[in-house]
C-alpha cells in the first residue's frame, strides 16, 4: 500500500493556519497604523476590556499566547500606561493587570474598528454560513484543546473558555438553525 502524500491544499491544520495568519496580518496592519498595538497587546487589551483583572498566567490561558508574547505585550501596555499592575493579594510573586482609564478609552475606541472588520468579513457569508463556521470551529477547538494546553498555564487552562462558542451544535445541519433564528 502506497504511503499518502501530504497535500498542504486540503490539510486542515494548515489552511486553518493560513486563514489566521492571514487575517491577522491584516489586523495588524490596521491597529499598528490607527492605534500603535501589535497583535499580542490587542488581545491582551480585548480580555482585559472584558471587565475583570487578570494575573499573567490567566491572561496567557485565555489568549493561548506562550507567557514571553503576554510578558512582553503586558509591559508595552504597562509602558504605554494603558494597564496597571496590582499586588495579588493572595500571591505576592502575581499581580493583577486591569486597564487604566487611558486603556480603557483606547480599547472604546478600538472596539468599533474591530467590530467593523468582523462585519466586513462575514459579510461574505450567509448567516446560516456564519453558524455553521462557528459550530464547526466549536468542535474543532474542543477536540484540540482536549488534547493540549498552553505552555505555562498549568490548571488554569482547564478553566478557560474558548474563543468561540463551544456550545454550538456539532452538528453543522443544528447550526443552519441557529443562523435562521438569528442567534
Amino acid at each position: 500500500m502506497a504511503a499518502k502524500k501530504l497535500n498542504l491544499d486540503n490539510f486542515l491544520p494548515y489552511r486553518l493556519s493560513i486563514a489566521s495568519n492571514t487575517l491577522s496580518s491584516r489586523i495588524a496592519a490596521e491597529y499598528q497604523n490607527r492605534f500603535g498595538l501589535k497583535i499580542p497587546e490587542w488581545r491582551l487589551m480585548a480580555v482585559l476590556g472584558e471587565g475583570k483583572p487578570k494575573t499573567q498566567r490567566e491572561l496567557v490561558a485565555a489568549t493561548r499566547m506562550d507567557k514571553v508574547t503576554v510578558n512582553r505585550a503586558a509591559k508595552a501596555l504597562a509602558d504605554r500606561h494603558l494597564i496597571a499592575r496590582q499586588a495579588h493579594e493572595a500571591d505576592g510573586r502575581s499581580h493583577h493587570l486591569e486597564l487604566t482609564d487611558t486603556g480603557r478609552s483606547l480599547y472604546d475606541a478600538i472596539v468599533p474598528a474591530a467590530l467593523a472588520s468582523e462585519a466586513q468579513l462575514e459579510s461574505k457569508l450567509s448567516s446560516a454560513e456564519r453558524a455553521t463556521l462557528m459550530a464547526i470551529l466549536a468542535k474543532l477547538w474542543r477536540g484540540a484543546a482536549g488534547n493540549i494546553a498552553p505552555r505555562g498555564a498549568g490548571r488554569v487552562a482547564r478553566a478557560v473558555r474558548p474563543p468561540i462558542d463551544a456550545d454550538a451544535p456539532d452538528d453543522p445541519a443544528d447550526a443552519r438553525d441557529i443562523g435562521r433564528d438569528g442567534g
